[in-house]
């Protein structure tokens, strides 16, 4: 009789969890909505309205410039209130964010749309800890298929976040402007999301009495899992980011048409999540530290289409091959930290990874609109080189080293 109860408990427990992370993939999906849209058009309305053209793709940068600086304030949120309610939080500064867009299109004011675009980064701190939470929610061997999932809710935004832009930027008088409203209403929709989650939480309170604090960050930091998983985030950001950022822009000044420009990016969303489906497996299959190769290897394919020519093919082919090679960087280096750090380094350890990463991806999303505009295409993707040689070399050690 007990073991039946116990055992049914179990059963209880592990639909709890798992309902967790199907909560997380549609939560995911609202939000990625919401960012592949202002990719779609953050850029263009950018260049249109900038003081100087080296600014153009200043907007974007803010979201990944908001994302960093949330980064450790979410985490204590979390700490203090728990996960449900500061992801609710984060739903409510991503409505926020459409409202002040909207604002700035309207008055033609450059700085308070990038202040939007800010916000929309800001939203963005929350949802990082999304793959997280899922991945707390499952046991060890299911970590990377949770953490799969709900960055596979991506997938949904590679049709409607390009198609929403499309589709609404022409509505009213000032162009644009109704398709940051609408990010608004995606907002509101995620809210009630999130508030379905059933997510464990300990009192900070609790925690301080029971003084488990953990290691050091310093020493969490030096483990060499650590490195290798911060370097596969940040490569795999830094090369989205800037290939991405700078698109729309690029794809302008060769010719292309924005209904163009809107499949390049639906194509390449496509690419970053509906992989996800299976890069759990593959992990399980294969090692993370294969997987990892495998994106760096994708990645050097994708520079080499860049520096093929800027035809329609190049983008497309392209832009969906960097977001192939992002979903193999960004899980595997997700899936190693998972199991670096002890229940009571999470926050401080997922604070710290994802804080840098997003430092880096801000200063390289700031820089993409003037290396495009100074160095051109070519030059551009260029600078994406050493990085992926130095993340190739730290992976190949760790193999090495894990082979020994």
């Amino acid at each position: 009789m007990l073991l039946k109860l116990y055992n049914s408990r179990n059963i209880m427990k592990a639909k709890i969890n798992w309902s967790n992370v199907y909560i997380l993939f549609f939560s995911q999906a609202l939000y990625q909505t919401s960012s592949t849209l202002v990719i779609t058009l953050s850029g263009i309305v950018g260049m249109q309205m900038a003081p100087d053209k080296n600014l153009a793709t200043l907007p974007l940068a803010m979201t990944t410039i908001g994302a960093a600086i949330m980064m450790i304030p979410a985490s204590l949120i979390m700490k203090k209130i728990g996960q449900r309610k500061a992801f609710m939080a984060g739903t409510i500064i991503g409505a926020l964010s459409g409202i002040v867009s909207w604002y700035g299109i309207i008055h033609q004011s450059f700085w308070i749309f990038s202040v939007g675009n800010m916000l929309l980064g800001a939203y963005q701190g929350f949802t990082q800890y999304y793959r997280f939470a899922a991945a707390d929610s499952v046991p060890d061997e299911a970590k990377s298929k949770a953490i799969s999932w709900v960055i596979g809710g991506g997938i949904v935004a590679a049709f409607t976040g390009p198609n929403l832009a499309r589709f609404t930027q022409d509505i009213g008088t000032v162009p644009y402007a109704f398709s940051y409203l609408s990010t608004i209403l995606l907002g509101i929709l995620a809210l009630g999301v999130v508030s379905l989650l059933k997510l464990q939480h300990i009192p900070t309170s609790l925690i301080s009495s029971q003084k488990q604090t953990g290691r050091p960050l310093k020493d969490i930091i030096n483990n060499k899992n650590t490195i290798l998983a911060l370097f596969s985030s940040a490569t795999a950001f830094t090369v989205m980011g800037m290939s991405m950022t700078a698109t729309p822009i690029a794809m302008r000044d060769f010719g292309h048409s924005p209904d163009n420009t809107a499949m390049v990016i639906q194509w390449h969303v496509l690419g970053m999540f509906l992989p996800s489906f299976f890069t759990g497996a593959l992990i399980q299959k294969f090692g993370v530290h294969r997987i990892i190769l495998a994106g760096i290897l994708i990645l050097f394919i994708y520079l080499f289409i860049a520096f093929s020519g800027t035809d329609f093919i190049n983008f497309i082919t392209g832009l969906f091959i960097v977001g192939l090679g992002w979903n193999f960087l960004f899980i595997g280096g997700t899936s190693i930290l998972a199991k670096v750090y002890k229940p009571e380094e999470k926050e401080k350890t997922q604070a710290f990874h994802d804080f840098t990463v997003f430092t880096v991806i801000s200063i390289s999303s700031f820089f993409a609109g003037a290396l495009f505009n100074h160095w051109g295409w070519t030059g551009l993707n260029l600078v994406l080189l050493p990085l992926l040689i130095i993340t190739l070399i730290i992976t190949i050690r760790v193999m090495n080293h894990n082979n020994q």
